[in-house]
């Protein structure tokens, strides 16, 4: 076993039984989601071109959930045949308005296209999740929210990007609901882990099925 990532022995030793948890991303949102709820977690991004896998999938209509779902599922087995015995976790998510699916913006320029496409509509934010166990899916929860945009201004975008910097290069949405970003909005409807990227309380459910937390 050679992560890339492995979480430090102090992490490991905390762990709450033998079986540990690890996360097949390096988003901070997400690992930031765990230890807020106490749970230690290790780190090992499966480091997937997203990207041009989406562009690759979107070229043969794959739907948006099945991109997503795909995309979790890779991650979460990749990395999973490094780790014998953990439980590893991928996760992706996918924004679609209209049916055209965003990629994550690569600069600041992109971000204000992006949000400039989605003021005064609607989209939906698609956040699968997947876990593994040496090599193999064993659980998989796909949820969705709704999010409406107010008709925010120019003035007022120009503003908050120039608040926000390039924190909003993180994520495919451009946004941040847990700070800034939920200015952005006059609507929203699902579950606030769902719209950071990771229905939390679904796999929180499912660490307690297999014992990892107490029930």
């Amino acid at each position: 076993m050679s992560p890339t990532t492995a979480p430090s022995a102090e992490a490991m030793s905390s762990l709450p039984v033998a079986r540990a948890v690890v996360l097949a991303s390096g988003s901070t949102t997400r690992r930031a989601m765990f230890e807020a709820a106490g749970i230690p977690i290790g780190i090992d991004p499966a480091h997937v071109d997203e990207a041009e896998l989406k562009r690759s999938m979107l070229a043969d209509a794959v739907p948006p959930r099945d991109i997503a779902d795909f995309l979790a599922e890779l991650k979460a087995v990749r990395v999973s045949n490094r780790w014998n015995g953990a439980l590893v976790i991928g996760a992706d998510q996918v924004l679609v308005q209209n049916g055209v699916v965003f990629d994550k913006p690569a600069d600041l320029d992109h971000a204000r296209a992006h949000l400039q496409a989605l003021r005064g509509r609607r989209h939906e934010l698609i956040s699968a999740v997947v876990i593994a166990e040496n090599g193999a899916v064993v659980w998989r929860h796909m949820a969705t929210a709704k999010l409406e945009m107010r008709p925010f201004s120019d003035q007022f975008l120009d503003a908050y990007l120039a608040a926000a910097g390039e924190r909003v290069l993180a994520s495919v949405s451009a946004y941040q609901v847990e700070g800034l970003g939920l200015q952005l909005f006059n609507r929203i409807e699902g579950d606030h882990f769902t719209i950071l990227g990771l229905p939390l309380l679904a796999v929180l459910d499912y660490l307690r099925l297999r014992g990892v937390l107490a029930s």
